[in-house]
């Protein structure tokens, strides 16, 4: 069975990064489930397609299933529109995007949830991001997200917005 440092070198020899991580199900037919996305800066509108998950499919599928007795279920997606930020270089990577955050209490005496332009991260405050709210700027320390998504404009992609 490969380790997740395996899988990461693996994925990342396609081109692509793992986004999110996630062993589940049994033990008589393991999960992993993977959300992949191309690296690099220019990623942010390039999107993953479905060939891109077969081909990382393939990869990965023989490897899980040398040498292991299970039948292991692998699933490979997209992040999709409303991407998750999980590493500290997204913030920096999708600079200028709409965000949405929550935190586990209070975010820059604002409330739980806050949507914004992500600035980047803060120089000279190593794990703090800026956004700007209604013009305003905030920094937040990043041990103080629950979770941060970048927020598709549905207006601007020609589509319906709807909440």
């Amino acid at each position: 069975m490969l380790d997740s440092a395996d899988i990461e070198r693996a994925v990342e020899a396609l081109g692509f990064e793992v986004v999110q991580m996630e062993r589940g199900g049994g033990r008589r037919r393991p999960l992993l489930r993977l959300r992949i996305d191309r690296s690099g800066p220019s990623s942010a509108r390039s999107g993953v397609t479905v060939d891109d998950c077969v081909a990382v499919t393939r990869e990965l599928r023989g490897a899980l299933e040398d040498g292991a007795a299970e039948d292991w279920v692998l699933e490979v997606s997209s992040p999709g529109v409303d991407r998750p930020l999980v590493k500290a270089a997204d913030y920096d990577r999708f600079a200028g995007s709409r965000v949405r955050v929550r935190g586990y209490g209070p975010l820059a005496d604002r409330g739980r949830k806050l949507e914004g332009t992500l600035l980047g991260t803060v120089d000279g405050l190593p794990g703090t991001f800026a956004l700007e709210i209604e013009g305003d700027r905030v920094e937040i320390p990043l041990e103080l997200v629950a979770s941060a998504r970048l927020v598709y404009d549905w207006d601007a992609a020609g589509g319906v917005r709807g909440r």
